[in-house]
């Protein structure tokens, strides 16, 4: 949904890392935008035209989209470089650089066929050796590393064929290859040459981007897109808020503000970084699953978002972004608070004699989450159990979710989009802090990698964490494209990629003087 600010306070910020590991890996700048009421006057509601559309780009740091900085860098990049799969508004893999694959029945090997006819802006042809090194050096990569950790071998098979083998069985692999394809051999150039809608141009009116002469998609909405030189984060700022530049992608759920006023415009795009509240399943009370379901009836998490995210998320009672096919929404719950008080009931704890104090431990850094997790408390505290919460520094917190020294823990965590969740709950899994072992779990996280029925896999799955509620997913976080208003018109951005839907979009420039 397009969003309208008008001659407000901007709240810019940078984000903390957090269980995850973001528009790539790590998470990217972030904004608050307090909003303004509908009694309150505009102080100045005129839209005036750039004579030109311009992005934030570092001229010292390379525009290599594996190896470069997240934020600025990685948006001009979109428009660069293509890739194996996009993923789309709903988080699914489209293919874009890929023309077909198949899939061996074991789902350890496949065979990706390169789409034919596509060059390169320096005129030479994209073979399936480039796609094969730039798979290559993704896996070694900070940013790509984690998730193609299950590659053990990348080859080109001829001049239009990929193989790719796995260590462990997966059918979601596509959901995976949203990476940058650069031509092989100039990785380590300052801009690697891609076959992306635009091209890396200077001249003696400085750098900017050019239509590919090669390329054979739709129409572009711009002829030129200047690239204004942002040394650091303040100096991408202060162009954004003046208008020098026109786009900045924004997490809206941030810390450390930093103010500025503009008339601005905001697009979210559905992620796959789950919010959610963590159990210690290791120790008494949280290895009874009847008190872990009952505080899962007691999350009314659409108010949450509302009051603590201002819609910037999306509720959710699984571990899949509802947006995906995947989610089993015929499994979701409406909230009541009587079948919480008859779920706290049926577990022990509404006597109304005894208290049991735990405690919720959550990082400081991010006020967002402070308040998200004092509301939860406060919710949850209506019987017998009585949460306080411990607001730690991001060291002590981590150490702490590590040691096993909480009862429960607001969490946050990249998930990728395949929707493995085994890092998350399975036994021994990498951020399975709650200790969490369950055989079963195991079992059904194993069938649903491998099985060609994914949403049922996923459905079989989903009602078993049901029963058990080893975790509560809350939301999924939205980050958001924010563009100088009257600019863009029908831009539709998605995870990865603030221009997926390039071709639709209109840009409103304003005649040049002569």
């Amino acid at each position: 949904m397009k969003k309208r600010l008008c001659s407000l306070m901007l709240a810019l910020v940078v984000s903390a890392c957090t269980l995850s590991g973001c528009w790539e890996e790590p998470l990217p700048e972030e904004v608050d935008l307090p909003f303004q009421t509908e009694d309150e006057e505009p102080q100045d509601n005129r839209e005036i035209l750039p004579e030109q559309f311009a992005l934030p780009y570092d001229p010292n740091a390379t525009l290599d989209p594996i190896t470069c900085a997240d934020g600025m860098q990685q948006t001009v990049g979109t428009l660069l470089y293509q890739r194996l799969f996009q993923l789309d508004e709903n988080l699914e893999p489209q293919p874009e650089l890929c023309q077909s694959y198949t899939c061996s029945a074991d789902a350890l090997t496949y065979t990706f066929t390169i789409r034919s006819g596509v060059t390169f802006w320096d005129g030479t042809a994209l073979t399936a050796a480039d796609v094969a090194s730039s798979l290559q050096r993704a896996r070694s990569s900070q940013r790509y590393g984690s998730r193609l950790s299950r590659i053990t071998s990348i080859s080109a098979g001829d001049a239009n064929t990929v193989t790719v083998t796995l260590a462990y069985a997966s059918t979601g692999l596509p959901a995976l290859l949203d990476i940058p394809i650069v031509k092989s051999g100039t990785e380590s150039e300052l801009i690697p040459v891609g076959s992306g809608p635009y091209c890396f141009h200077q001249d003696e009116d400085g750098p900017s981007l050019q239509p590919n002469p090669y390329w054979q998609g739709s129409t572009l909405p711009v002829q030129e897109i200047v690239l204004s030189p942002a040394g650091d984060r303040d100096a991408m700022l202060y162009q954004f808020t003046s208008h020098d530049v026109q786009l900045i992608v924004c997490d809206l759920t941030g810390t450390e503000p930093v103010t500025s006023v503009g008339n601005v415009s905001y697009q979210d795009a559905d992620t796959t970084i789950l919010q959610y509240l963590g159990f210690n399943t290791q120790r008494s009370p949280f290895d009874n699953a009847a008190l872990r379901r009952a505080l899962g009836l007691g999350i009314n998490r659409s108010a949450l978002i509302s009051a603590f995210f201002s819609g910037h998320a999306l509720a959710a009672q699984f571990p899949v972004s509802p947006v995906s096919s995947l989610y089993p929404q015929e499994l979701e719950t409406i909230y009541s608070y009587d079948a919480f008080a008859s779920a706290m009931a049926a577990a022990g704890y509404a006597t109304g004699t005894t208290t049991k104090t735990v405690t919720l431990v959550v990082n400081q850094e991010n006020t967002f989450k402070v308040s998200a997790a004092q509301d939860l408390a406060e919710a949850l505290s209506a019987f017998d159990l009585k949460i306080q919460v411990s607001v730690l520094p991001w060291e002590e917190y981590t150490a702490a979710l590590a040691a096993g020294n909480f009862d429960l823990y607001f969490g946050e965590i990249k998930l990728t989009a395949d929707w493995n969740l085994s890092s998350l709950l399975s036994s021994g899994g990498a951020l399975n802090y709650g200790g969490w072992a369950d055989p079963q779990t195991d079992t059904l996280l194993s069938q649903y990698a491998v099985s060609q029925d994914r949403a049922g896999a996923m459905k079989t799955l989903c009602t078993y964490l049901n029963t058990q509620a080893p975790i509560l997913p809350i939301c999924f976080k939205r980050t958001s494209v924010l563009y100088q208003a009257g600019v863009i018109e029908g831009l539709q951005p998605t995870a990865a990629n603030p221009f997926y839907n390039l071709s639709d979009c209109t840009i409103h420039l304003a005649e040049k003087a002569n």
